[in-house]
C-alpha cells in the first residue's frame, strides 16, 4: 500500500511546497495555458510543485508524456508531450531523454517501455490501472482464437503487455477502422472494447468483426437518454462522443471520434457550445486554446487517471521510483504487435 504521508513528509524535507502567490505570479506563462479552468488560488498551490518538477526534469534528463485525460496543472504545467494513446506511443519511440515519466495509466507506461526498452520508464502511481485493460488476459485471447480459427486478433492499446504479446496487431480509437479495413482476412477479432468494436463494425461493414465483451467504466455509463436530456437542457450544444461509448450513444451524438479526433473537430468547427461525452479533463485541457467555445458539463471522471497527481510526479522523479519493467520475452512479442500498428498507420497515412 502506497504510504502517502511518508511521501509528503519526505518531499517537505527537500522542497518548499507551501502555496506561493509570488512564485505563481512569476510563472504566469505556465498559468496562461490553464487560466480558464484553474483559479489563481489553485495555481498558487500548484506552482511550487510545477517549479520543482521542471527543475528535476532537467537534472534527470527526463520527459513527461501526458495523456489528454490528465488534469490541467499536469497537462499544461509539466508535460513535454500530450496526446491520445497513439500519439504517446509514437512519441515514446522518438524521445531522446534517459527517463520517460508516463502520466496516464499503467498500460501506457508498459507501451512506452516496450517501444523504448533502453529507457527508464516511471509511472507516478503504479496502481493507476484501467478497467478495460484488466477485462482480458492472454488466455482469453487464446479462447477467441480457438472460437474463430484463422481470424487475426486486433487488440486495443488499452491492454496489458501480455495481451499485446498474444495479439497480431494493436489499434487505437483513431486508427482502428483503417487498420481493420486493411487486413486481408474477412473475420477480425477485436479486443477488449466491445463498444469500439461495434462502432468499427458499422464503419467497416465489409468485415465480420467479432469482439470481447469488455468496456471502459467512463464511457459505458453514458446512455442515449443522457444525450437527449443534455440537448434539451442546453439547446444548440454540439454533443461529441468517444467511440468507446455504446453505439446507441454514438448515434445520438453530432460527432464521434478519438481524443485527437475530438480535439480536431472542436478546433475546426469552433461550435458556440460543446459537450464532450468522454472523460472530464478533455474539455478542461482544450478550453484555453478555444476561448470562443463554451464547454458544457457534465462528464464522467476516470478514477485511475486521477491517481496521477503533481505530488506523485514529483515523488517519482525525486526518488526515481515506480519503474515499469516488462518481461523481455513478453516485450519482444508485444513490440511486434505495436510496431505493426505504427507501420501500418504510417503506410495508410494516418
Amino acid at each position: 500500500m502506497f504510504d502517502l504521508q511518508t511521501m509528503r513528509d519526505q518531499l517537505a524535507a527537500h522542497y518548499d511546497l507551501a502555496p506561493n502567490p509570488e512564485l505563481a505570479e512569476s510563472m504566469s506563462a505556465e498559468y496562461a495555458r490553464m487560466s480558464r479552468v484553474v483559479t489563481p488560488f489553485d495555481w498558487a498551490r500548484h506552482a511550487p510543485y510545477v517549479a520543482a518538477i521542471l527543475k528535476l526534469k532537467k537534472e534527470r534528463n527526463a520527459v513527461i508524456l501526458a495523456h489528454n485525460y490528465m488534469t490541467p496543472e499536469i497537462y499544461h504545467g509539466v508535460s513535454d508531450v500530450v496526446g491520445d494513446s497513439l500519439q504517446l506511443a509514437m512519441e515514446a519511440t522518438r524521445v531522446e531523454a534517459d527517463v520517460i515519466v508516463q502520466c496516464g495509466v499503467h498500460f501506457m507506461a508498459e507501451t512506452s517501455k516496450i517501444l523504448s526498452p533502453g529507457k527508464t520508464v516511471l509511472i507516478p502511481d503504479v496502481e493507476a490501472g484501467c478497467s478495460l485493460a484488466e477485462s482480458i488476459t492472454a488466455e482469453d485471447i487464446a479462447q477467441m482464437r480457438a472460437k474463430y480459427p484463422g481470424a487475426p486478433v486486433v487488440s486495443y492499446v488499452n491492454t496489458t503487455a501480455e495481451v499485446k504479446a498474444a495479439s497480431d496487431i494493436c489499434c487505437t480509437s483513431s486508427n482502428a477502422a483503417q487498420i481493420v479495413a486493411a487486413l486481408k482476412e474477412d473475420t477480425i477479432i477485436m479486443t477488449p472494447d466491445q463498444y469500439l468494436a461495434q462502432n468499427i463494425a458499422r464503419d467497416v461493414p465489409q468485415k465480420n468483426i467479432v469482439w470481447w465483451e469488455g468496456s471502459c467504466i467512463v464511457h459505458e455509463q453514458y446512455t442515449p437518454q443522457d444525450l437527449r436530456d443534455f440537448r434539451e437542457w442546453n439547446p444548440g450544444t454540439r454533443l461529441i462522443a468517444h467511440p468507446e461509448c455504446p453505439p446507441d450513444v454514438v448515434d445520438e451524438a453530432d460527432f464521434s471520434g478519438s481524443t485527437a479526433g475530438i480535439i480536431k473537430y472542436v478546433t475546426d468547427e469552433k461550435p458556440e457550445k460543446a459537450m464532450l461525452i468522454t472523460e472530464c479533463s478533455m474539455a478542461s485541457n482544450i478550453a484555453d486554446a478555444l476561448p470562443e467555445v463554451d464547454f458544457i458539463g457534465p462528464c464522467n471522471m476516470c478514477p485511475y487517471m486521477k491517481k496521477i497527481t503533481l505530488e506523485k510526479i514529483l515523488w517519482s522523479l525525486h526518488t526515481m521510483s515506480e519503474e515499469v519493467v516488462v518481461d523481455l520475452d513478453v516485450a519482444e512479442k508485444a513490440r511486434v504487435a505495436v510496431q505493426r500498428m505504427l507501420d501500418l498507420s504510417k503506410e495508410l497515412g494516418i
